[in-house]
């Protein structure tokens, strides 16, 4: 079996949100119609020209602004959004844990969606009886197992999500700021969790806003800005240079100077 990595190359992701503003309108569209316009799309670029790589055993960080296009890699790397241009590969058993409501059928009880999760992230019928007293008991949702998921709280409803999605011992654990969310016996019972991941040597690719918890996970980080990696390197020198950046300090790294990005 091949070694576990995931590799980006060139990829770029464009998403083509509709027409232009006068195109919106029914005059628009019949001035459109007598003129012979050609539709005018609109189109955002989340993702241009991104090179990347990373192998069994990394635990990569993903730092930058709302917009800078984290999630958009993530699902990229899950197979999620297919590259509008470039080539993207990822090799191994992946688990997004940033999708919740993917597989969820609301008006279903936990059991009945832990049971459809678990299908969907590629276990065995038998294999998903015999893990379910543990995601049960790991999830500490008790008898609310037994109510329709649409009575769920966010909490609860990250709580099942997480219990399924890492009950499935993935090769590869891609992560979008859910180590948060639940109470705070939770959130340790999770940290443990992601720390017994880690020491597998897996890989684990991690978006955050928390530079806190990407210094604690990460031991490599990529900093994005608008589609693109303006830094990738330890996690100690991006995250600081990415705080100067905000105080707007001049950074101790040279511009554009990437590493493992090929």
């Amino acid at each position: 079996m091949s070694e576990l990595s995931i590799t980006l190359k060139d990829v770029g992701v464009q998403f083509d949100i509709g027409t232009a503003a006068d195109g919106h309108t029914l005059k628009g569209f019949l001035a459109n119609l007598k003129n012979r316009t050609p539709r005018q799309a609109n189109v955002v670029e989340a993702l241009r020209g991104l090179s990347l790589e990373v192998k069994a055993g990394e635990r990569v960080g993903l730092i930058g602004h709302n917009g800078a296009g984290k999630s958009t890699l993530l699902k990229v790397m899950a197979g999620i959004y297919p590259p509008t241009s470039g080539r993207a590969r990822t090799i191994g058993r992946v688990c997004p844990l940033f999708e919740f409501a993917t597989g969820f059928e609301y008006n279903r009880s936990g059991w009945e969606n832990i049971r459809i999760r678990a299908m969907l992230l590629g276990m065995q019928p038998d294999e998903i009886e015999a893990k379910l007293p543990e995601i049960a008991s790991f999830s500490e949702l008790g008898r609310f197992l037994d109510y329709p998921v649409r009575t769920y709280s966010t909490g609860m409803f990250v709580r099942l999500a997480f219990a399924v999605s890492t009950s499935v011992n993935p090769e590869i654990l891609l992560l979008d700021e859910v180590m948060g969310a639940g109470d705070l016996a939770f959130t340790e019972k999770a940290n443990v969790r992601m720390r017994e991941f880690m020491e597998q040597g897996k890989i684990l690719v991690f978006s955050s806003h928390s530079l806190d918890l990407l210094g604690e996970y990460c031991n490599r980080t990529v900093w994005m800005d608008h589609g693109r990696v303006i830094e990738d390197g330890p996690t100690n020198a991006i995250i600081n240079a990415y705080k100067h950046h905000a105080l707007g300090r001049p950074t101790s790294l040279p511009p554009n100077k990437t590493a493992n990005s090929g």
